[in-house]
């Protein structure tokens, strides 16, 4: 039997009534399904269990999700006055009824919440909406009452308030993506974060917006569609362009694969990217580990240069400890007895492989440093300078080093005085390559800690 109820035969023909005309008669096989099997057939497929009531209170449609959620089929529950003494407890019978017919005579839908009985004999707490049903003359003709288990419908409404919050007020950037790895949806958050609007980012490829970083974002969406969402969240640093240059950011991320619930096997509609900025908390844990390290360098070149009677010796050691993730080459510059003061190479690690500092015998030749050389700066002002060939190109970069007699890869330099008691006693430069980013000012005063050590060496030489 249908889920709606049937008239069941046609009428006879009367003596008065005219012959079918073959030509208008209906053929079924050539106008597709009856009305009656449409209906059914849509009602059946509804994901809500619907049902309906003619004017008098009876049961006139029945559907599938009706007969999963309840037990009782279509050919038991057409048909019956109201749901008393089967679908409902007698006590509630009258107030069900009222409720549900109540509707024929309100405007719009309304909504309720009560128990059911399942054929079983369980209850079944549903939440219904039943609005009247008009006939051709404009009077109501029945009642139709969708319904649906209510934890059903609050994990419903669960899930659109969580969306509705992720997209307005998330303290997490959240960026659905879609299969094409575009983003689709953006929320407040991740738009501040990215620095554009939310919708002039919609449908952009992310390579727009991201200088560097593009590739590993991408990649950890097309990770996530075919192989699903990692076990936990990842740190990616991705660099943005912005109207004041690029601003280099770390976040935290985590994704998600996002499925069709209406399909029958699980089709990718894309990729959930939820984000927060972490940059600040791992620039701290970076320089706090950079500061370990350094002063760990510091107290075991101590160590070292402690145990070499050559106090030459010491200050070169010195220098090697200093080295190590600091900078790429070093020079150690003796100030002479001439006036004004001359700088004379006295100590430089090799120009081409790396290595140690090695000693350099110079016969005491001051160097033809130009007038402006970083070097003569530092040793005017017995203060650190710092220096960068900025966005030259590799020839001018080059150029750039070779007029300052330095190694031809260099292109940032710290020159740091070193001094003791009281006085000057050399120069001590720390070179960087392309590869490294310029000296910071906070990376001065480590410098300026290791050319005091060395200046302490040093000054023993001399005496």
């Amino acid at each position: 039997m249908s889920a709606s109820r049937r008239s069941g035969t046609a009428d006879s023909l009367g003596p008065g009534d005219p012959e079918p005309d073959p030509e208008t008669e209906r053929d079924p096989e050539r106008d597709g399904p009856a009305s009656d099997d449409l209906l059914a057939a849509l009602l059946d497929g509804m994901d809500a269990a619907l049902c309906a009531f003619d004017a008098d209170g009876v049961v006139t449609h029945w559907n599938r999700e009706a007969e999963r959620i309840l037990g009782w089929t279509a050919e038991e529950a057409v048909g019956r006055r109201g749901f008393a003494g089967w679908a409902v407890r007698s006590a509630d019978a009258d107030e069900v009824a009222e409720r549900l017919l109540g509707a024929m005579g309100s405007p719009g839908r309304q909504v309720h919440e009560f128990a059911l009985l399942t054929k079983d004999g369980g209850r079944v707490l549903v939440r219904t909406q039943s609005a009247a049903v008009r006939g051709p003359d404009g009077e109501p003709a029945g009642v139709y009452c969708a319904f649906s288990e209510v934890h059903t419908q609050i994990d419903l409404e669960r899930s659109i308030a969580l969306s509705e919050a992720l997209f307005d007020s998330a303290s997490w950037g959240v960026v659905l993506v879609d299969a094409d790895l575009r983003p689709a949806v953006v929320n407040g958050h991740a738009a501040r974060a990215l620095g554009v609007g939310r919708s002039s980012l919609l449908g952009r490829p992310l390579g727009e917006l991201l200088t560097r970083g593009v590739e590993d974002l991408e990649n950890a969406f097309t990770h996530v569609l075919s192989e699903g969402a990692p076990p936990e969240p990842a740190e990616m640093w991705v660099t943005l362009r912005t109207d004041e240059g690029e601003s280099r950011r770390c976040w935290r991320s985590g994704f998600v694969r996002l499925s069709s619930p209406l399909a029958e096997e699980p089709v990718p509609l894309g990729v959930g990217w939820l984000f927060v900025d972490v940059t600040e908390a791992k620039q701290l844990e970076q320089e706090a580990a950079q500061l370990r390290f350094r002063a760990n360098q510091l107290h075991r070149a101590a160590r070292a240069s402690a145990e070499c009677e050559d106090p030459y010796e010491a200050a070169t050691v010195q220098l090697d400890f200093a080295l190590a993730g600091f900078a790429d080459h070093a020079l150690i510059d003796l100030t002479s007895s001439l006036e004004p003061p001359r700088l004379v190479r006295s100590a430089a690690t090799p120009a081409g492989t790396p290595g140690p500092v090695q000693s350099l015998a110079k016969g005491g030749i001051p160097l033809r440093y130009a007038p402006g050389h970083p070097a003569l700066q530092c040793l005017e002002r017995a203060g650190s300078v710092r220096a960068s060939a900025g966005a030259a190109g590799s020839t001018d970069a080059e150029q750039w080093a070779e007029a300052r007699q330095w190694p031809s890869d260099a292109v940032h330099a710290l020159c740091v005085a070193a001094r003791s008691r009281g006085r000057t006693v050399g120069v001590v430069t720390f070179l960087r390559g392309v590869t490294r980013p310029p000296f910071e000012r906070g990376e001065a005063m480590y410098a300026e800690s290791v050319a005091v050590r060395i200046a302490a060496s040093l000054d023993l030489v001399g005496r």
